[in-house]
């Protein structure tokens, strides 16, 4: 992958090495995905930008992030392994953690983890089943609807942590129907990548006052 086919943005400063991890990351999503089906196959035709930037723009709302960033559903790494990898970067003191319940999805987020050099901890489960992990901020893409996601993740939040979820055009639905049965601070920060897309800031989680 050139530079020129896959461009960094002005708001990702990455170095060279950071840089050329992403591209391996992306081309083994490439090479697995035939037999496990990570993503669509036609949205790798614009990889980069539809995955790897996706996720990547994550990192500008995280602040100095210590602890553990927990990613849900972590699929084929976006946005969770893309986070470490920038996370590496930085030295952030941040410990990823990946939570897959598909094996071989599972499986892959492993084996991309160490041919790629990065520290992640992979857990192959349903994040229902998992002991409170005690996270300072929890990441998640395409898991499930707020209503659902937030009640997964509450438990596994610390009181000062905070959410980004990465949402479609169809997020403002989903924000009325979770204040139904949460109470929570959000700001909807626009997308880099999508313009009908948004990265979701949730903090102070809560079930709401009947």
């Amino acid at each position: 992958m050139s530079l020129e086919s896959a461009p960094i943005p002005d708001w990702l400063n990455v170095s060279r090495e950071t840089y050329d991890r992403l591209s391996i990351m992306l081309a083994l999503v490439s090479k697995w995905n035939p037999a496990i089906n990570l993503v669509s196959a036609s949205s790798l035709k614009d990889g980069w930008r539809r995955h790897v930037l996706d996720s990547a723009q994550l990192v500008l709302h995280c602040g100095n992030v210590t602890g553990r960033w927990l990613d849900i559903g972590s699929g084929a790494g976006f946005p969770g392994l893309v986070v470490a990898i920038l996370l590496d970067q930085t030295q952030a003191p941040t410990r990823v953690t990946l939570v897959e319940s598909d094996r071989r999805k599972a499986t892959f987020l492993s084996v991309a983890a160490r041919d790629l050099d990065v520290k992640v901890e992979v857990i192959c489960d349903r994040i229902e089943g998992l002991d409170d992990l005690q996270a300072s901020v929890v990441s998640a893409r395409a898991f499930a609807p707020m209503s659902k996601l937030l009640g997964d993740v509450r438990r596994h939040l610390l009181p000062d942590g905070r959410c980004l979820f990465l949402k479609g055009q169809t997020y403002q639905i989903e924000l009325e129907d979770a204040r139904k049965q949460w109470d929570f601070a959000c700001d909807a920060l626009p997308s880099r990548t999508d313009d009908n897309a948004v990265v979701l800031h949730i903090q102070k989680v809560r079930h709401a006052q009947s």
